[in-house]
């Protein structure tokens, strides 16, 4: 007989203590806390995200949101101001100690940021939070920073941007890493920072990654001062990524060919082809302010708060089991 038992009572309290530390957080900066659609009639072409899809039973299709993005960024255009919000969000092909196809996700939007001070509000947020409650575990107060270029150099010995797929697989055998199939050139990048670079953060701070490839910019705008680059970061405690934010891209012009590049990847991928979202672009082009936006994963928070190896240890009901 399966157990029908919910499975994170220890995580239970600690789960509502921080989501109220969480409100409290933001109302004192005076951030509106908003709700957006769980589903949506599109959804993001980037390759890195597979959607859920939902049908209804008049046939009617929508896609469950792997973030609340798109709509946050059309109340922004619509005038709204510094904006944030607790979301249940959903991600295919995700799920191990880590990852959970439905997870918790805080993503907020700062007018008049750009990503180096949005990521100092995300540290200021973690240390915050880390010193509310008794037992919780706390990051050592510096913080390591980085450019994501600099990192590959001093690293690895490579230049991010001008390494070819078969030089960078190179280097990830000589570091003890090999992948199963065919990897692209982001593909690479992405297993180097993850499988190779990140297990060598310091395991008690926090570290923040910043200014990554252009190809791997998804929404956040080109740098001015490092071409070939885009003002994304992320920020991790330890090996594990809690968040990934950018200095938002407004320029929709920008915006439709790095989609159509997206989908390009995607089908050369043999990647399902989703329908596009209809509504960020007529937002962008009514006028997407000046801003900063970030996503931060709670319940891997959460485990780091606790000092757990697993995310199910925070979950009533993990994947398989819901």
């Amino acid at each position: 007989m399966s157990d029908w038992r919910p499975q994170a009572g220890p995580a239970r309290p600690h789960r509502a203590r921080l989501l109220a530390e969480v409100r409290g957080f933001f109302a004192r900066r005076e951030v509106l806390e908003v709700e957006t659609p769980i589903l949506g009639a599109g959804a993001p072409l980037d390759p890195a995200l597979e959607s859920w899809r939902a049908e209804a039973p008049d046939g009617s299709r929508g896609y469950l949101q792997t973030s609340p993005e798109y709509p946050m960024k059309r109340l922004l255009s619509a005038g709204e101001g510094d904006i944030y919000q607790i979301a249940r969000v959903f991600r295919g092909g995700e799920s191990g100690p880590r990852h959970n196809p439905e997870f918790s996700l805080l993503e907020w939007y700062r007018l008049g940021f750009d990503h180096h001070r949005l990521a100092s509000e995300v540290v200021a947020l973690i240390h915050e939070l880390c010193a509310c409650v008794p037992g919780w575990q706390c990051p050592d107060p510096s913080v390591r920073q980085v450019a994501y270029g600099e990192l590959f150099r001093r690293e690895l010995g490579l230049d991010p941007l001008a390494a070819t797929s078969a030089e960078l697989a190179r280097v990830a055998g000589a570091r003890g890493l090999t992948i199963a199939g065919e990897l692209d050139r982001d593909g690479w990048l992405d297993a180097l920072v993850s499988l190779v670079l990140a297990p060598g953060f310091p395991p008690d701070r926090l570290t923040v990654i910043f200014d990554y490839p252009e190809t791997q910019a998804v929404l956040a705008r080109p740098c001015v001062d490092r071409p070939g680059y885009a003002a994304r970061f992320e920020v991790y405690w330890g090996d594990l990524e809690l968040a990934n934010g950018y200095h938002e891209l407004t320029d929709p012009a920008v915006f439709r060919v790095r989609r159509a590049r997206d989908l390009a990847i995607r089908r050369a991928r043999g990647q399902e082809q989703p329908l596009a979202d209809p509504w960020l672009e007529p937002a962008m082009e009514a006028g997407l302010p000046d801003c900063s936006g970030v996503a931060l994963g709670l319940d891997r928070l959460l485990m780091r708060l606790l000092d757990f190896d697993d995310i199910r240890r925070v979950l009533d009901f993990p994947g398989g089991h819901a």
